[in-house]
């Protein structure tokens, strides 16, 4: 194993920047956040740790691609941004997407993410990817394949008893796809994927600073390895462009952790031969995510 470590210097300007124009904007942040977000060159940090690489087949021994700070994420002419008239996220089943981009996007849409449980390999010389997206389409993807429990069991449900190639336009394969069973872990898995490829749609590249869900996967044990939340220097890109309150930001995710956990078990099971769209929430594989937000929570309110 072995861990990157960035000097504090280096983290300290690729989170706040040498110009002074950008300087100004951190500065004038609310206290709280700046103080959470600092945490990010501090050694002993319990909140962000270094990115530690387990094997060669890890992203970015695999993948080596150029660090964006938050300098290069503020000036990149390209990044999509939302405006008043475009700033809602889609989130929309793989068949339907494929129609709908067809029809072109809403107009108020800022983005369409789809989802499927089949397989995705973006060309035949790619090994498959957890999701994809565009930087400048607003047009993002991922799968759930590969997080079901049985996906490399020789009993998955899923796979093809025979290779389909179906014509261009025909969208038919996604058609009664396998579902797999909706548990806590597949709920984590699939939140943190869709949030890294909404942060890819935002203009955040992948993360090589510190532990973040912006960090690139190659596989499924380097994806259970990052962590939900975004290190303060992704956080800032993101801070940038929605403009939000961190600490509402937190509140509302330990609420919507909360929610879930409130469900009694007897009364989930009422729920079993429903639309799954209807289910609630397993949130049992987000306890250990919650801690770490009302530790974040507790710098913000100092």
């Amino acid at each position: 194993m072995r861990a990157i470590r960035h000097s504090e210097e280096a983290l300290k300007v690729a989170l706040i920047s040498k110009s002074s124009a950008l300087v100004k904007q951190y500065e004038s942040l609310d206290p709280g956040e700046r103080l959470l977000m600092n945490e990010a060159f501090r050694r002993d940090s319990i909140l962000f740790r270094p990115i530690t690489l387990q094997s060669a087949s890890d992203w970015i021994s695999a993948h080596p691609e150029p660090t964006q700070d938050f300098e290069e994420f503020y000036r990149d002419p390209y990044r999509k941004k939302p405006t008043p008239q475009s700033n809602t996220i889609y989130i929309q089943a793989i068949g339907d997407l494929l129609r709908y981009l067809k029809r072109k996007k809403p107009s108020d849409a800022f983005c369409i993410v789809g989802i499927t449980t089949i397989d995705l390999f973006p060309k035949e010389s790619w090994n498959f990817v957890f999701g994809q997206a565009s930087l400048t389409e607003g047009v993002g993807i991922f799968s759930f394949a590969r997080y079901d429990s049985d996906f490399y069991s020789p009993n998955y449900k899923g796979r093809l008893k025979r290779p389909k190639k179906p014509s261009k336009g025909d969208y038919s394969i996604f058609d009664d796809c396998h579902t797999p069973a909706i548990t806590g872990l597949l709920l984590l898995r699939s939140c943190k994927t869709l949030t890294h490829e909404l942060g890819h749609i935002f203009g955040l590249r992948h993360c090589q600073w510190l532990a973040c869900v912006m960090q690139g996967s190659n596989h499924l044990e380097e994806s259970d390895r990052r962590p939900p939340g975004l290190c303060p220097i992704c956080l800032r890109k993101l801070h940038c462009a929605l403009g939000f309150s961190l600490a509402r930001r937190y509140e509302a995710l330990v609420r919507w952790i909360d929610e879930g956990a409130a469900v009694a078990p007897e009364r989930a099971a009422k729920f079993r031969n429903k639309d799954p769209v209807d289910l609630p929430k397993p949130v049992e594989a987000f306890q250990e995510w919650r801690e770490w937000i009302l530790k974040c929570l507790a710098v913000l309110q100092k």
